[in-house]
């Protein structure tokens, strides 16, 4: 038997930490099998070879416990205990207990109480009236349960980020030869809307390939060319199989809002979508653009081959989990030309933050990292915290020395809209400065945005020549496609950054691109589309 490679060894531990979290387990346990699973992504050597010779160990994050399971893997191709998890926890039904609004340990309490063993038992007692005899059930909670049992449920309760969002979509696509669509294909910061359109003439195969997914745990509604399928985390998706001759037709009306498809008025029959735009007398759209109704000529939106470096990343000085030569190596093998280290300044506290010595002690490491990467380079920047008088947290001095400099403020995101612009347009002011990063703070699902005068802070960075940045991290994309929009209009450039806090945090620059061209922006309107000599020559 051939050995899994080592992704499919991170799938089996990200597998495990999952049906962990659903039988309750610590939540540390959970996190440890996760961290080990993206060690082992990254990990050029085969880690079952690592097992076998009992050196799985010599890995970051991989404990004796983790260590164990993966050797039990090595020698026998399973992992016993993932098995009997999965047989007591049963995915499937905790997935459409998430969907109906249940913790997974009251699913599991229901099912074991009533000995349910698929979906359609749980539907045949909720009906029956038997959900009230399980512990912990009354009747508030039945009548929450059975009004989401006759609702049309095709909606997570909360919105996907976008990085959870799309792979997900893209993975079931991809297996099935059909299309992303919904909220996911045109990139919308969180989705509620998650759909594939796949063409055929066999819609019933296609069900059943799309049942036997291991991303689909249930289906929960079957009907004629369409399905729905959830998750074991609860998310609807939905699987829609046009005839081959309509699949242009379906995929516009699955990917665009209700409000851009509706503008469009009667979708004429096509098999792919450009054969659709023509039959309108529009030109094709961008996904990405289509929220709103518009059917103009739509600009040539930035794309990721457009970008040449990355301009905030961080590194082990602060909270980063790689060096300063790992991250410079890693960007540099992405194609960039340059990539800047912002790490912490002590303001932020809640991380390892840099002081004005520690700055220029990580400059002599930067340095050495330059000899070895050139004609690369590593910018010497810092992410540089407003403090609570709107003053910067390093001395004018240090700034000066460095290539870029971030302005964040992460403390006081609740104040008031008046003195929270005054600060943050005062910081802007100041000579060193470049670009305001995550600049309304939200932290999606979790933070509203605060309360800063946008207008306000636009004019003061077209008349300082201070950038905007669009932040990649998938819970933050921020400034938000609205935003980064208002940002190109008033002439403003942006910062496409990934926030980066590790080598695969590289790959968010994915997440800020899209962002940005939800935001109509073009290359020219992005600050790192340019070479490094431009990037340090705009200012004031």
């Amino acid at each position: 038997m051939a050995d899994l490679d080592n992704a499919a060894v991170a799938e089996r531990l990200e597998a495990f930490a999952g049906l962990l979290d659903l039988a309750g387990a610590s939540g540390y346990s959970a996190r440890a099998y996760r961290r080990a699973a993206e060690t082992i992504r990254a990990t050029p050597v085969p880690i079952l070879e690592l097992a076998r010779q009992g050196r799985a160990q010599e890995l970051r994050g991989i404990g004796p416990g983790i260590a164990t399971r993966l050797e039990e893997l090595a020698r026998t191709g399973t992992i016993a205990e993932l098995d009997e998890l999965r047989e007591e926890v049963r995915p499937e039904l905790v997935g459409f207990g998430r969907m109906l609004g249940l913790a997974p340990k009251r699913t599991v309490e229901i099912v074991k109480a009533l000995e349910i063993g698929t979906v359609e038992e749980f539907r045949k007692a909720a009906s029956e009236g038997r959900l009230r005899t399980a512990p912990g059930v009354g009747p508030a909670t039945e009548a929450k349960i059975l009004d989401r049992l006759n609702a049309k449920v095709d909606r997570p309760a909360r919105g996907l980020t976008l990085n959870r969002s799309r792979p997900l979509v893209e993975e079931i696509a991809s297996a099935l030869g059909g299309e992303v669509a919904g909220d996911p294909r045109r990139s919308a910061d969180t989705s509620f809307d998650l759909a594939v359109v796949v063409p055929t003439l066999d819609p019933e195969a296609v069900v059943s390939a799309f049942e036997d997914l291991p991303q689909i745990v249930s289906l929960v509604e079957l009907g004629e060319r369409r399905a729905t399928g959830v998750t074991v985390e609860g998310v609807p998706v939905r699987l829609l199989l046009p005839p081959p001759e309509r699949f242009g037709t379906e995929l516009v009306r699955r990917t665009g809002s209700d409000a851009y498809v509706e503008a469009l008025g009667p979708l004429p029959e096509a098999a792919d979508e450009r054969g659709v735009y023509a039959a309108l007398g529009v030109p094709w759209c961008p996904p990405e653009l289509r929220e709103e109704p518009f059917r103009g000529e739509p600009p040539a939106l930035v794309e990721l081959d457009d970008v040449r470096g990355d301009l905030h990343s961080h590194t082990t000085w602060s909270d980063g989990r790689a060096s300063v030569r790992e991250m410079g190596l890693a960007a540099r093998d992405r194609g960039y030309e340059y990539l800047a280290i912002c790490d912490h300044t002590e303001n932020v506290r809640v991380v390892p933050g840099l002081n004005a010595d520690a700055v220029r002690r990580q400059g002599e490491e930067i340095e050495k990292a330059n000899e070895e990467l050139a004609p690369f380079r590593v910018l010497r920047g810092i992410e540089v915290d407003i403090r609570r008088d709107g003053s910067l947290d390093l001395p004018d001095d240090v700034l000066a020395e460095l290539d870029w400099v971030q302005l964040s403020l992460h403390a006081g995101q609740r104040e008031e809209r008046k003195a929270l612009t005054a600060k943050v347009v005062e910081a802007m002011r100041h000579p060193a400065v470049r670009c305001l990063s995550h600049p309304k703070g939200r932290i999606i699902n979790h933070r509203p945005p605060n309360a800063l005068d946008l207008e306000a802070v636009l004019a003061v960075a077209l008349e300082h020549g201070v950038a905007l940045e669009v932040n990649g991290l998938p819970d933050r994309l921020d400034l938000s496609a609205e935003d980064a929009r208002l940002a190109v209009e008033a002439g403003v450039p942006l910062v496409v950054s990934t926030d980066a806090h590790s080598i695969r945090g590289l790959g968010n620059m994915e997440l800020a691109v899209a962002t940005a061209r939800r935001g109509w922006a073009t290359a020219a309107s992005v600050l790192n589309t340019r070479p490094l000599a431009e990037v340090l020559a705009h200012r004031r």
